[in-house]
């Protein structure tokens, strides 16, 4: 009996027990669960360029973007993979670079040309801090004003995020920041930028009349009263939301679409299409001006919800060259769309316009715009519209000037003012430019990542393919300070000529 029960208990022996196997599991389910909480929680923290865990400007309040679209999990993994992992991988997959020979443009015969005239005013934008240089504390200082913060070491493009941004401003601003690196590989020099992608300047230029020293910040525009450096807009490499094309691409669209009709077969009336209700007086006075026969206007409101839903149809801007004169009224400050209404050799009617951005300086009134005065605006746009169609040459040739102009600012001096203002801006740091430890690395592919479908569309059609076979255009000397003061003053001579005549006819009638 005893050898009985030996044997009985001697077919069971021993192992692991199932409590063994469940605790393991436990353990491993437990970190798993840690694991996602932890990720879950990192990517919570985790500033993007499209706006995740960002709160809006508080200086221009607008909707927080919303990404319920994506699962939690989903939206966790993105942020990682794209804002941690894309470019050390990009990094380490990159092809062979080209010579600094080759890359500074020195391998071709070939001479870079003149840089156009406006690109003075970036020692005016600059000449705040020529005395006093930029220091690292101004830098940060100027924190209060800025959206975001771009440090560039070593060709390498670092971006510190401090509040979302309307729409895809971010994600196109440093698209264009990266083609310029890649356009002029190792010449853009080690510097860091505070930048704000709002509308209105916010550096007060009586700051250094009442000696404090100026805080340096870039943005879009700037005023006479301010001192903001201004740097070209995101639009340049497309705007996805209202679906207009990079720069070079539109341009060309637009052109053609202003030889459609000759002069004598545009229709005589001042043409304006757009959205009144963005907090602009202008623009709601103008809506005022709209009747074809007592004011020789056509003024159209535009509803971009409506055109989103009818694919943009309506709105292609190489279909809106067909008026004689095209007028331009900011919006909330100044507005992307100068560039259009300048490209189609229409006469432009520029309703006095208070900011500047980067290539307004080249604007010249009676040479390749008509100034029309704010003050008794429908009158005002009248004149210029009786004053066109009774002087039919010149005021085509004022068209074609405009128009001139904005073929003479390909892609290529775009990125040529890009450089040249960064390099000037540069020289004024007093400090080795270091990306702060809460700054990403952001390159091409993880602009991309983030990038929806349309958005990844336009950003590749505006990719810089090659290295610049040229350096930047060759930037003129500094000029004399006295020559912006000369500048405006014949700017607002002709200005004020212009309104002499306007007075003179209205007081006939």
């Amino acid at each position: 009996m005893a050898k009985k029960q030996a044997w009985v208990h001697s077919s069971h022996p021993r192992s692991p027990s199932y409590l063994f196997f469940s605790v393991v599991a436990l353990s491993f389910l437990s970190l798993i669960a840690l694991l996602i909480y932890k990720m879950d929680n990192f990517a919570s923290q985790t500033k993007t360029i499209v706006g995740h865990n960002l709160e809006p400007t508080p200086w221009h309040i607008f909707p927080r973007k919303n990404f319920t679209e994506e699962s939690r999990h989903t939206r966790d993994y993105k942020i990682i993979q794209c804002s941690y992992l894309t470019c050390r991988y990009a990094a380490s997959d990159g092809g062979a670079q080209p010579s600094e020979e080759k890359r500074r443009g020195l391998a071709t015969p070939r001479s870079p040309p003149k840089c156009p005239n406006f690109f003075k005013f970036i020692y005016r934008d600059l000449e705040p801090w020529f005395k006093t240089r930029i220091s690292l504390d101004r830098i940060t200082q100027a924190k209060e004003h800025a959206s975001f913060r771009i440090v560039i070491v070593q060709g390498k493009l670092f971006v510190d995020l401090y509040y979302a941004c309307v729409q895809s401003r971010l994600m196109f601003t440093l698209w264009g920041i990266l083609q310029l690196l890649k356009k002029y590989g190792g010449m853009v020099p080690d510097v860091d930028i505070m930048f704000d992608c709002m509308d209105k300047p916010s550096i007060d230029r009586n700051r250094i009349e009442n000696g404090s020293l100026p805080l340096p910040l870039f943005r879009y525009c700037t005023t006479e009263a301010h001192l903001d450096i201004p740097f070209p807009d995101w639009s340049f490499w497309g705007w996805s939301e209202v679906n207009i094309q990079p720069w070079d691409e539109q341009f060309k669209g637009i052109k053609r679409g202003s030889q459609a009709q000759t002069w004598a077969k545009k229709i005589s009336r001042a043409y304006w299409k757009g959205n009144p209700d963005v907090e602009s007086p202008i623009r709601l006075d103008l809506m005022q001006c709209n009747d074809s026969n007592l004011w020789g206007t056509e003024i159209i409101r535009q509803n971009w919800t409506e055109e989103a839903k009818a694919g943009y149809e309506h709105s292609k801007l190489s279909n809106q060259c067909n008026h004689r004169y095209k007028i331009y009224a900011e919006g909330y400050a100044w507005s992307v769309s100068l560039k259009y209404i300048l490209s189609c050799a229409s006469l432009p009617l520029l309703i006095s316009p208070q900011y500047e951005d980067f290539f307004s300086r080249g604007l010249v009134p009676k040479l390749n715009y008509w100034p029309v005065s704010s003050t008794n605006l429908c009158r005002s746009i009248k004149f210029a519209v009786d004053w066109g169609n009774a002087n039919p040459s010149q005021a085509e040739a004022i068209g074609k000037r405009a128009q001139q102009l904005m073929e003479s600012i390909s892609m290529d001096r775009v990125y040529d003012y890009m450089f040249h203002l960064i390099s000037q801006y540069a020289k004024l740091q007093d400090f080795k430019p270091v990306p702060p430890s809460s700054a990403q690395q952001v390159c091409e592919e993880s602009l991309l990542c983030f990038a929806d479908e349309r958005q990844k569309e336009l950003l590749k059609k505006s990719a810089v393919t090659a290295v610049s076979p040229t350096p930047p255009c060759t930037l003129i000397r500094r000029p004399n300070p006295k020559f912006f003061t000369i500048w405006a003053e014949q700017k607002q001579k002709i200005i004020d000529n212009v309104k002499e005549m306007e007075n003179r006819t209205n007081a006939a009638r």
